[in-house]
């Protein structure tokens, strides 16, 4: 592709302990990076300063949620003349050895995107593996179909001018709803989705932003919106 120019895109919650390493990582693969704090403390903006030299930092006012941080960094990534944003966590628990072959895959079929298909080890919590068979049960059933292999794993590639109207045409969730619904909105609107499969590690030492009440609640209303919405596009003739 003669103009493929793809950005790291970090959505940031007090995660300054960790980001750094992430940072580097991607800047020695070459990488642009683009950090969108999601209303972090001072303290941690203090540290995140810090990185002001390897990555254009995007302040929020006030936290909105993770699906709320990416919204604005896929639209600011855009806004800066790139072609395709590589979403990637600050906690540190995506394989960054898998960069490469994913922006060779995105470069290949410039119009998909392309998703990392998470190999589980040991670390892995059992709540958050039991609600990710759930989630994926009912994109099966949003979707009519299995093509949707996994729904949250944030460790994605997104053709930015493919993915950008998908944020204006639908109601995409501002929290950890946002990974999944994206992926249900882009398989109604056939774009292309293809899988790399790739290591996540969930650190002993991380810090985690999902609430299981809260996030699962919310996530099982995205779930019935979207059956709803599925039924719609079914009567009247819409793709899925």
């Amino acid at each position: 592709m003669a103009n493929f120019r793809p950005v790291a895109v970090i959505p940031h919650y007090n995660h300054a302990n960790s980001v750094g390493a992430v940072v580097q990582a991607l800047r020695d693969l070459g990488l642009a990076v683009i950090i969108i704090d999601d209303g972090s403390t001072e303290t941690q903006r203090s540290k995140l300063a810090a990185y002001a030299d390897q990555a254009d930092i995007y302040y929020c006012d006030q936290n909105g949620g993770k699906g709320a941080a990416l919204k604005v960094g896929l639209r600011y990534a855009q806004q800066q003349g790139f072609s395709h944003a590589l979403q990637v966590d600050a906690d540190g628990q995506h394989n960054l050895t898998d960069v490469q072959a994913m922006l060779e895959r995105a470069e290949q079929s410039p119009n998909a995107i392309i998703c990392g298909l998470p190999i589980y080890g040991e670390d892995a919590p059992k709540a958050r593996l039991y609600g990710r068979k759930i989630t994926n049960f009912w994109l099966a059933v949003n979707t009519l179909s299995t093509d949707i292999k996994d729904g949250m794993c944030g460790f994605r590639c997104y053709p930015l001018d493919a993915v950008v109207p998908l944020l204006d045409r639908f109601k995409v969730g501002d929290r950890m709803d946002f990974d999944i619904e994206l992926l249900v909105y882009a398989h109604w609107q056939q774009i292309a989705l293809q899988w790399l499969s790739t290591a996540v590690q969930y650190p002993t030492d991380g810090v985690s932003h999902f609430h299981a009440w809260q996030d699962n609640l919310r996530i099982s209303r995205m779930h019935a919106r979207l059956f709803f919405g599925m039924l719609r596009r079914l009567l009247t003739g819409q793709p899925l």
